[in-house]
């Protein structure tokens, strides 16, 4: 099996800033109900959680130096979450990434470096 990882990315704070509680109910039903269809086409998740706000992130920049509160960058899009899956099948994979994405959020799904893809 390949092992993937599905970024959620987006404005991930807007669902503590400015969606109602049964707003984010709703969408916590939907993550699960992907996670169900993952299950049901064959696919396996690994791995996964969701991220606190960006706001508590510590940052590095590029190169080293001083690590600083918060993003490193303004950027309006941050990873919010991840998935890991592990999957024969990256077309379905992609197809179920459309429950979540409908959301209002993007979605990236990358190929996981294998220890044998690097080189010796």
């Amino acid at each position: 099996m390949t092992e993937y990882v599905v970024l959620i990315v987006g404005d991930a704070d807007r669902w503590w800033t400015t969606m109602s509680v049964e707003q984010r109910t709703a969408g916590y039903a939907e993550y699960n109900r992907f996670g169900e269809e993952l299950a049901k086409r064959g696919h396996k998740i690994t791995g996964g959680a969701e991220l606190h706000s960006s706001k508590e992130a510590r940052s590095i920049p590029a190169g080293g130096g001083s690590p600083t509160d918060g993003p490193f960058a303004e950027v309006t899009e941050q990873v919010g979450g991840f998935y890991q899956v592990e999957t024969e099948d990256l077309d379905d994979l992609v197809d179920c990434c459309q429950i979540i994405a409908a959301l209002g959020d993007g979605i990236e799904v990358r190929r996981v470096v294998k220890p044998e893809d690097r080189p010796s």
